[in-house]
């Protein structure tokens, strides 16, 4: 049979335990991460690679519950995106954008330059936030720039990188519209 306890019993044993939490050391974690092609522990890097490693933000499949990673779809090339653009989109109103991008990134500011210049709804999204980067891994975003076009039903018709990318997807829509 179980001894019934009082409140003050379960007060004091919940405020020992805290006192026992706060009372808790534990020791140093070494990391270990690759660097110029091997393992070395991180407290051993130069302080340029340590800083370049504290910049580091890790994209995990397992925490999007949106991406099906057991999922193989056919591999996605300029031809077939462009190919299902001239499919589904007959003029840049129907269509809608989202553009993950990040502060740092050497390749952005000419891709957001090219979709600023766009008669077309969309959003831009930073990868750098802690929501831009679950939003990124939702959609199985890997890599910044990243352009994703959606049709009037909200399917994903295209995928650009960079700004011959979109250059060659809107060229396509000229053609066909």
């Amino acid at each position: 049979m179980v001894a019934k306890r009082s409140i003050a019993e379960i007060d004091r044993e919940i405020a020992e335990t805290k006192m026992e939490l706060q009372n808790v050391h534990g020791t140093e974690t070494e990391v270990y991460a690759r660097i110029v092609g091997y393992y070395r522990a991180v407290k051993h890097w130069n302080k340029g690679k340590r800083d370049e490693f504290d910049q580091r933000k890790m994209f995990t499949l397992e925490d999007s519950k949106e991406y099906d990673i057991t999922k193989v779809d056919a591999p996605v090339t300029a031809k077939t995106q462009k190919k299902s653009v001239e499919k589904t989109v007959s003029d840049t109103k129907s269509v809608t954008f989202e553009m993950y991008t990040r502060k740092t990134c050497p390749n952005c500011p000419p891709v957001k330059e090219f979709m600023s210049h766009l008669d077309m709804a969309g959003r831009s999204i930073d990868v750098d936030t802690d929501e831009g980067l679950a939003e990124a891994a939702k959609k199985g975003v890997f890599a910044s720039p990243t352009v994703i076009f959606f049709n009037e039903a909200g399917v994903e018709t295209a995928r650009c990188h960079n700004v011959e990318e979109l250059e060659a997807v809107f060229s396509q829509i000229k053609v066909t519209a």
